[in-house]
């Protein structure tokens, strides 16, 4: 929005509204990219962070910091007399998407019964995708409120985190937090109420045992870099490094930035964002779709000229056929699959490398973005179609499938696994563990 720009970043509005500028640089400005990045970079720190509060005081907990946190930027974007305190509010939206992107996936696999995990997991994706579809109308909206519909927009963030964080009060905690912190009672009295019946023996059993084996783990940042973690621990590192690379963040952060260095006017760009925004919400080949929009780029489209109609359609069709795919393959399933494969001695500290991957790659495309537009215009979408060629190998090749397993037992997988059998440690015994060092420690 132009008030917007003109207020924080004058040097962008003059470059954008400069007709001999080149059209793949206008937006190319480091401040531009820091209010963008500096959430993720804020949401990399504080999800390691959350790891402990998640652990010793419940996954609940860290739902209601999140929330919490989530209040204070949106008060303070509102309200932004300057880019300080711009930058500060975003770096506390950064600090509740560290907290929510923390607890809500284990919240939602630790609650749900396992064939129903990967269904609930994706309920989270697409309220993701819900939000971001609703983010974009109310910037469509929002555009025509001269001068401070900017401010309106930033500040309605306070509505999804108030649900957030009264959710967080309302909810019960989950059944394996409450055994791993001694409320063993409490626990099987929630797990009988969640399941609708009382014949929960078995279940309570894997999760009392689990939690027996978690509370011996003092330190589980370093168990996790054991032997026997090790499948688990390349998937947390590389799904959600996969997931970022795919480019899915740079259409949906700067849709409006790309479609306007593409020639759409600025409520032609708010309006064609929508749209890739609705797609991915219903949503919930992408190689193909990517080498079809450098292919038009590079052919139809110079660094002082504007697509045509037809071209211009073509490349917002493809893009949603992008998000489209995304929304139904790496969107949900690289949140729901690294969720569920640790075994609860590691799974909070597990999930905090999940969340910090993510968001370190997702502030590393963020922040370089703008710049790599300018410096390999349409190249930048061959960029990220070599990822997903790389990614789409990666997991034929490594990943067993999940559907179907609980999750004390997801262990078992990847000692069927024709790679991760090597890798991990010997079965364990009736009456121990049987290490590949000959010890009975568990924790080898």
């Amino acid at each position: 929005m132009d008030p917007f720009l003109k207020k924080f970043f004058p040097v962008v509005y003059r470059k954008k509204n400069d007709a001999g500028q080149n059209n793949y640089c206008k937006y190319d400005n480091q401040g531009l990219s820091a209010f963008t990045s500096s959430l993720y970079l804020a949401g990399l720190v504080s999800s390691l962070v959350a790891s402990p509060v998640t652990r010793n005081h419940g996954r609940r907990a860290s739902i209601v910091c999140g929330g919490l946190s989530f209040l204070a930027g949106a008060a303070l974007n509102a309200a932004a007399a300057n880019l300080p305190m711009l930058i500060l509010g975003r770096i506390m939206l950064g600090v509740g998407i560290g907290f929510g992107n923390q607890a809500v996936p284990l919240y939602l696999s630790e609650m749900a019964p396992a064939h129903l995990r990967g269904a609930l997991n994706m309920m989270f994706q697409l309220a993701t995708t819900l939000g971001i579809f609703t983010a974009n109308m109310i910037n469509y909206g929002t555009q025509h409120i001269t001068p401070w519909g900017w401010r309106l927009s930033l500040g309605l963030a306070a509505l999804p985190a108030t649900l957030m964080t009264i959710g967080g009060i309302l909810l019960p905690e989950t059944p394996n937090s409450l055994i791993e912190r001694g409320r063993v009672e409490e626990g099987r009295r929630v797990l009988e109420r969640i399941r609708g019946t009382g014949d929960v023996d078995a279940e309570f059993t894997d999760m009392a045992e689990a939690s027996e084996l978690a509370n011996s783990i003092e330190h589980p940042f370093r168990n996790i870099l054991e032997r026997r973690n090790r499948p688990q621990l390349v998937m947390a590192v590389c799904m959600p490094a996969f997931q970022i690379l795919t480019g899915i963040n740079s259409i949906l952060f700067y849709a409006p930035v790309l479609f306007q260095s593409m020639g759409f006017g600025g409520s032609a760009s708010l309006y064609s964002s929508v749209l890739t925004g609705a797609v991915l919400f219903s949503s919930t080949i992408i190689s193909i779709s990517t080498v079809i929009v450098a292919v038009i780029l590079g052919v139809k489209f110079g660094t002082d000229k504007e697509l045509s109609k037809s071209y211009s359609i073509a490349v917002v069709l493809v893009i949603c056929l992008f998000v489209l795919a995304f929304g139904w393959s790496w969107g949900p399933l690289g949140w729901t699959v690294p969720s569920e494969i640790f075994p609860l001695e590691t799974r909070s500290a597990g999930q905090s490398i999940t969340v910090a991957v993510n968001l370190f790659f997702t502030f590393v495309i963020a922040q370089a973005f703008l710049s790599l537009l300018c410096a390999f215009k349409f190249g930048i979408f061959l960029f990220f179609a070599g990822w997903i060629t790389v990614m789409t190998v990666f997991v034929y090749v490594f990943l067993p499938e999940t559907k179907g397993v609980p999750i004390e037992e997801m262990v078992l997988l990847w000692r069927k696994h024709w790679f991760w059998k090597k890798v991990m440690p010997d079965l364990p015994l009736e009456d121990g563990w049987a290490a590949a060092d000959g010890s009975d420690d568990p924790r080898k």
